[in-house]
């Protein structure tokens, strides 16, 4: 197993932005793969990723909704300078933490924009994101409403998630777009078939893959016999049907040989082959346990070659993931 020595930093496209090779995705400390972490355990775990390095911070208004903005605002207030905090607007979320669908009116946006400053303890967001495309809205009016906010030093960069290449290229003639989020992985490969990541290149946006370990299958650690906590998304999830999971397994058999040869964990292989694919690529991996951030983090000192590559490529092309990797209903957000 490769340790963490000093994180390295990469640049956020051409935007100036610079952050940790890797970042720290922190909706898992809150909801999404089972109960809320002890409050006192995850604000030790996101200082101890600032300890080790990590500068980049995920987080969004729905993750809880809001307990996830309020814990970060709570453990990175004392290293403020020191981090770059990003969150997202775009799902319509009552007080009470009901929804009514995708809302990204501008007078919500801003809203939600002013309630986040609150809650994370913080004069300014870092990056500010559209967690998904409401289509109701012109993408033109979103990113003039980003401008506004950046014009009044609320936001210092707009991001989008889960966005088509038509929908940057356009929201990007507005007010320059800093960062796409989108699913990214040997396991979901979307952004390299449907234009995203050549769009980002073109225009010189940066790129964050969340769930960069496949929901944690890239681990090695998920098998079809795995049960999860009631309250986990995979249970729904097409890909980890018991059918999928065993078909999939090839995947993982794939890492195990090539991080055999690295010696290094399989997290940390899934983790350097998407560091190697471009200079501008942030992966944002969560956990809830030190010793799995220490895991991630050694990633960055996992070299694959361009032979190594070719092999991984190579197998991969063979293996055809099975399941769709996320439930229909969570799918039909996701701007095509």
């Amino acid at each position: 197993m490769q340790t963490a020595t000093q994180m390295q930093t990469r640049a956020l496209g051409k935007s100036g932005l610079e952050v940790s090779a890797l970042g720290y995705g922190a909706m898992g400390l809150s909801f999404g793969y089972g109960p809320a972490v002890d409050r006192k355990d995850a604000v030790a775990l996101l200082r101890a990723a600032v300890d080790r390095g990590v500068t980049l911070f995920d987080t969004a208004e729905a993750y809880g909704p809001f307990t996830n903005e309020q814990l970060l605002g709570e453990a990175l207030a004392p290293v403020r300078e020191r981090v770059v905090i990003a969150t997202k607007f775009g799902f319509g979320i009552n007080p009470d933490g009901t929804r009514y669908g995708l809302d990204s009116r501008p007078e919500h946006i801003r809203q939600v924009a002013d309630a986040a400053l609150r809650r994370l303890r913080v004069e300014a967001i870092d990056i500010l994101y559209q967690h998904r495309v409401d289509p109701n809205v012109p993408i033109e009016d979103v990113a003039g409403t980003l401008k506004e906010l950046i014009a009044a030093g609320k936001v210092k960069h707009f991001g989008l998630s889960e966005a088509s290449a038509k929908t940057i290229r356009r929201a990007h003639t507005v007010q320059p777009v800093t960062a796409v989020q989108s699913e990214y992985s040997l396991w979901t490969r979307d952004p390299e078939r449907n234009d995203v990541l050549a769009t980002c290149e073109e225009l010189g946006i940066g790129f964050v893959p969340f769930s960069p370990l496949g929901a944690g299958f890239l681990t090695g650690r998920i098998d079809t016999s795995t049960k999860f906590d009631a309250s986990d998304f995979r249970n729904i999830s097409p890909r980890f049907a018991a059918d999928a999971r065993a078909a999939n397994m090839a995947l993982v058999d794939l890492l195990k040989r090539v991080a055999a040869k690295k010696e290094a964990t399989l997290a940390q292989t899934a983790l350097a082959w998407l560091l190697a694919q471009k200079p501008w690529i942030v992966p944002i991996p969560g956990t809830t346990k030190l010793h799995r951030l220490e895991e991630n983090l050694g990633a960055v000192n996992v070299q694959l070659t361009a032979a190594d590559l070719r092999e991984i490529e190579e197998a991969a092309s063979k293996i055809p993931v099975q399941g769709a990797r996320l439930p229909e209903a969570v799918l039909k957000l996701t701007n095509g």
